[in-house]
């Protein structure tokens, strides 16, 4: 809200023949509307005027509300995740499951969290080989062994989605690709910064190609989705523009179906397949950024 107590908008369509952007900027009385337009199109292929109705409009007021809420959602995990490590839970002789468990009563402890929006991820040894939608058995953690976390806490209704990884012992492999792991996220962030029409599919190519000239395999079959209120928009399959992944062809800096602007979670798993471990990273990929 500025200092006239209006709401500045920004609205962009697109030209019906061409597919070039039309932007208005323009105020509002209330954050969220009904808002009927007429453009004079921008390219001399278009017929104007351009005449349209965009609804559920989302104003810059909220937009920086949801990205408050958002980061502080984040911020919350950060802290919940120093909190497992302050208190030693991940240790050699516990039960992924019971180590799961544990962080889940912290979580509700700290911050009063009693739901999560995806299942809560504890792998162990080769376990940690595994991509998301596999369920492998539960597994004692062992001496000298690679451990990650990967949480989805709902904190007043907000989506966090954080995920790191945990050495235990000296094995210098282990400890080389826990600390790979911030590195490749970090370059994929800088890829994403500094192309502003990027899409899904061109960014999941680069972090692909960063963990491969970091030494490493990728895990998994995408490289991050969409991240908001809860309930979380639930992702079909065929609905590949919502993931960062092969095929997902648009820009990732869109409004979603609510005329929202899109948020995303950058995830880097990774994977040494002949030693039989692997790795997992991931956070607020568009805004703030967390510590390693």
């Amino acid at each position: 809200m500025n200092q006239n107590g209006r709401f500045p908008v920004r609205v962009e369509t697109h030209c019906l023949h061409v597919k070039l952007p039309v932007v208005s900027c323009f105020e509002l009385e209330a954050p969220r509307t009904l808002i009927c337009f007429e453009l004079e199109a921008s390219d001399e292929r278009c017929e104007p005027p351009y005449r349209g109705v965009v609804s559920n409009v989302t104003g810059v007021a909220e937009e920086d509300e949801r990205a408050a809420r958002l980061l502080d959602a984040q911020a919350k995990a950060v802290e919940l995740f120093g909190e497992i490590e302050r208190r030693g839970l991940i240790a050699a002789g516990r039960g992924e499951r019971a180590v799961s468990d544990t962080i889940r009563e912290l979580a509700n402890e700290m911050f009063g969290v009693r739901k999560f929006w995806h299942k809560r991820i504890v792998r162990a040894g080769p376990n940690t080989l595994h991509p998301y939608r596999v369920n492998p058995p539960d597994r004692l953690i062992a001496e000298d062994d690679i451990v990650f976390c990967d949480f989805g806490p709902i904190f007043a209704d907000w989506e966090a989605d954080f995920g790191r990884t945990f050495v235990i012992g000296d094995d210098p492999v282990k400890h080389r690709l826990r600390d790979d792991l911030p590195r490749i996220w970090d370059g994929g962030r800088r890829c994403f910064e500094q192309r502003p029409g990027i899409t899904g599919e061109q960014l999941c190519a680069e972090v692909r190609r960063l963990i491969a000239e970091a030494g490493w395999e990728h895990g998994a079959p995408y490289a991050g989705h969409l991240v908001g209120e809860f309930p979380h928009e639930r992702i079909n399959g065929d609905d590949i523009e919502f993931y960062i992944a092969p095929g997902s062809d648009q820009p990732m800096r869109r409004p979603d179906r609510a005329g929202r602007r899109c948020h995303w979670i950058l995830e880097i798993h990774v994977i040494d397949r002949a030693r039989g471990f692997g790795g997992f990273h991931e956070e607020l990929l568009d805004l703030g950024h967390a510590p390693a």
